[in-house]
């Protein structure tokens, strides 16, 4: 083991595999466990953590699940978001709380539920993709996850399903004694043909200095649509790293709209690998960060099939000292003649503390290939601000309008109507 495996964050982590009785996931699980403890946390040196250092989180301790999670007394009425009426399911620093989930009425076609308990009734069909090993260098987090995690979402829509409402997953951190970590895996699975709208609800019941991981393996099916909307307020001290993995098949289509508000240090590594021909790709993200936050931002879009497309526009803000990082990748690989890929990224440094890393990369290895692809950093508009403060506008209001009207152009697509103007309300906090 190198240093950093001895640090007192890979020890605490040591200490807290779990037993679930099934040969073949325990077996897996010490495999993944050994692996992470023998590379320790990333460092800068590794380009894909170049900009967010781990350093501070080494040398804490979490202990590892939180015993009275089932008892927290949360009111899950105050993290009801407009426009999100259908099924609901609430875990409380990473365990499943039944009594706070909605799950009685499913729609036709639609299964959803804890993978503890899918793990429980029966494991076989898991196997594969829960005793698949991360071999990615810079994936410690991706290990450690598969080592720890008990549970999460199993989320599956049959062929030719199109439920109405949007299925709402909501993850709470509440107080502790204690910092507790909790790691979570997600399994979604979209059927031929099938369409759905997901919520991935990300928040704070009350103040506390947790760590969550989750991992989440999204697979649409030849013709499937997914509409998916992100929205992270995890609690200020809050630590959060996810990695969101997704797989387009042919004529698939997946929309994400993605808000970064919460946390203290919060990485996302979402990757899309369009598999089919035809397949589609569209996201729309921002952070925004204030104080001492860090958002890290990996977006790496991968063309594997003809004709596949992908359109991403994300913004950033950071105030006070905050920092922010964005990397935007997108590979065209062999083959996959008649990519058309778009990437746009704008940011806004609103005081002279702030900082914000911002890297594309574009790698094309096929013929006939459309591609856009650019980054900027910048300040507002003196002008703007002149014209808002002339017409009676104090600074800080106008300031928070232009930073607003900056950031909603990532909700304008937003398909749900009421969810993307309660979204946008919060932009201009």
């Amino acid at each position: 083991m190198n240093q950093l495996a001895l640090s007192p964050f890979v020890e605490s982590q040591l200490a807290a595999l779990p037993d679930s009785g099934i040969a073949w996931l325990d077996a897996a699980r010490r495999e993944q466990l050994a692996a992470f403890a023998e590379a320790g946390l990333p460092g800068t040196r590794m380009e894909a953590w170049k900009y967010t250092g781990l350093r501070a989180l080494g040398q804490r301790r979490f202990a590892t699940g939180d015993a009275q999670a089932a008892a927290r007394e949360v009111d899950v009425s105050a993290f009801a978001l407009p426009g999100v009426d259908g099924p609901r399911l609430v875990f409380v620093n990473g365990a499943f709380r039944a009594d706070l989930s909605a799950l009685d009425s499913l729609p036709q076609g639609v299964e959803l539920r804890p993978l503890s308990q899918a793990l429980r009734e029966d494991a076989e069909p898991l196997r594969f993709l829960l005793s698949r090993h991360e071999p990615e260098q810079g994936d410690a987090f991706v290990r450690l996850n598969a080592a720890l995690a008990d549970d999460g979402v199993l989320l599956k829509v049959a062929a030719g399903a199109k439920p109405a409402a949007p299925v709402h997953l909501l993850f709470l951190g509440a107080p502790a004694e204690g910092d507790v970590a909790w790691h979570l895996r997600h399994l979604i699975e979209l059927g031929e043909g099938a369409e759905l709208s997901l919520v991935e609800h990300h928040a704070a019941s009350g103040e506390q200095r947790h760590l969550g991981t989750a991992c989440a393996d999204i697979v649409l099916r030849d013709g499937a649509v997914l509409h998916h909307a992100i929205f992270q307020d995890a609690a200020e001290g809050a630590s959060l790293i996810r990695r969101s993995k997704l797989q387009l098949g042919a004529r698939a289509a997946a929309t994400l709209h993605v808000l970064e508000l919460g946390g203290a240090l919060v990485r996302h590594d979402l990757q899309a690998e369009l598999v089919g021909d035809g397949a589609h790709f569209t996201t729309r993200g921002v952070f925004k960060v204030h104080g001492r936050q860090h958002v890290d931002t990996q977006l790496a879009i991968r063309h594997r099939a003809l004709h596949t497309a992908s359109d991403s526009i994300w913004r950033g803000v950071a105030d006070q000292r905050g920092r922010g990082v964005f990397r935007g990748a997108i590979l065209v690989a062999p083959g996959a003649d008649g990519s058309d890929a778009n990437l746009g990224n704008k940011n806004l440094l609103l005081s002279d503390q702030a900082e914000i890393d911002t890297k594309p990369e574009l790698e094309i290895y096929a013929d006939e290939v459309k591609a856009a692809h650019g980054a900027t950093v910048g300040q507002l508009d003196e002008r703007s601000l002149f014209y808002l403060r002339s017409r009676g506008i104090p600074l800080p209001e106008a300031r928070a309008l232009l930073t607003a009207a900056f950031c909603r152009a990532v909700l304008d697509d937003l398909p749900n109507t009421a969810l993307r103007e309660h979204l946008a309300g919060l932009l201009t906090v």
